[in-house]
């Protein structure tokens, strides 16, 4: 590091399991290196395959001192020996070096499960990355992407920009930046709606609408023109495992009082609402199906298969049969 600059700290845990949080927060980090050393290197390794000696060379001061940041990424697959050379660099980290640690917050061992425990105690800087899971935490990240891009946002307009997106956060970050920029800043739920208006039938989530509604032929023209523009595959695959799961989870709870059933099923009363009249017309062995194809197209568009356009297109098809007992 320069020596007029301010020390940074040596030590970070990125923890939790959100891919987007933990991209920015080691982006963040890099570029807060960089402003003190603009020739900072990078250096990001799996820790499972990471070996102690190969972690003591990264961390190891040069003759010239130059700027790095080693990032050991999914640590929760860290190997003892690796996880003691991680504590032990960690009780006496170099000045010049920052290591990252990325870190689920699990781990199958003994040594892993006790990496961020040991961090912490060492003094790492902590950035928490927990999966946003509750209605509410996805509410509060919509608003808080929106004053990230300079706006402001509504209640309503907020609740119409998570019906329309999903809960995919960068699904929602992008189209957040996008309402922002395309308008004066000052979102609701009108803003939201007209935003959407023509491009609904290329989002992941409206090609799901049209395919648990048994509608094929939209369904495939949606699929084809979302294709088209380059929607990316996994985030229609995505949008059908989530509709087809909601549906079952919704069909499963009963026909209750959406508000109540919310609570229980840690989804807001709209989404609750909006499967319940989905459910119409799917049974329990038409949802076990469908469960089985978007398991196996997840895996599809993911490499599994050699035209991942062909896996949605035959998986579009097939669960629109379903629903339809064909």
């Amino acid at each position: 590091m320069s020596p007029s600059a301010s020390p940074l700290p040596s030590l970070h845990l990125v923890l939790g399991d959100e891919p987007l949080l933990i991209e920015r927060a080691v982006k963040a980090t890099l570029a807060a290196v960089r402003r003190a050393d603009p020739d900072a290197d990078l250096t990001s390794l799996k820790a499972s395959e990471l070996s102690a000696p190969m972690l003591w060379e990264l961390v190891s001061p040069t003759l010239f001192s130059e700027g790095r940041v080693v990032a050991v990424e999914a640590a929760q697959d860290v190997a003892q020996e690796t996880a003691d050379a991680i504590m032990a660099y960690a009780a006496d980290p170099a000045d010049s070096v920052v290591l990252l640690v990325v870190h689920t917050g699990g781990g199958r061992s003994k040594a892993a499960k006790a990496l961020p425990a040991a961090l912490r105690k060492a003094g790492a800087t902590v950035t928490e990355c927990a999966k946003i899971t509750k209605p509410a935490d996805r509410e509060a990240f919509v608003r808080a992407e929106v004053r990230r891009a300079g706006g402001t946002i509504d209640q309503a307009g907020a609740v119409a920009l998570l019906d329309a997106v999903g809960s995919d956060l960068r699904e929602l970050a992008a189209t957040a930046a996008q309402l922002v920029a395309d308008s004066d800043g000052a979102i609701d739920e009108y803003a939201v709606r007209q935003y959407h208006r023509g491009r609904a039938e290329v989002t992941g989530f409206a090609v799901a609408e049209k395919v648990v509604a048994g509608d094929r032929a939209a369904a495939l023209e949606s699929l084809r023109w979302a294709l088209q523009i380059g929607v990316p595959h996994v985030l229609i695959a995505d949008a059908l495992a989530d509709a087809v799961r909601t549906i079952a989870r919704v069909s499963a709870a009963g026909r209750g009082n959406p508000n109540h059933l919310a609570g229980e099923l840690g989804m807001p009363p709209w989404k609750v609402r909006k499967a319940q009249g989905q459910a119409r017309g799917w049974n329990r062995q038409a949802l076990t199906k469908s469960m089985a194809l978007v398991a196996q197209l997840n895996a599809d568009v993911k490499g599994a298969a050699a035209d991942a356009d062909y896996a949605l297109e035959r998986a579009v098809l097939r669960l629109a049969a379903a629903k339809s007992g064909s």
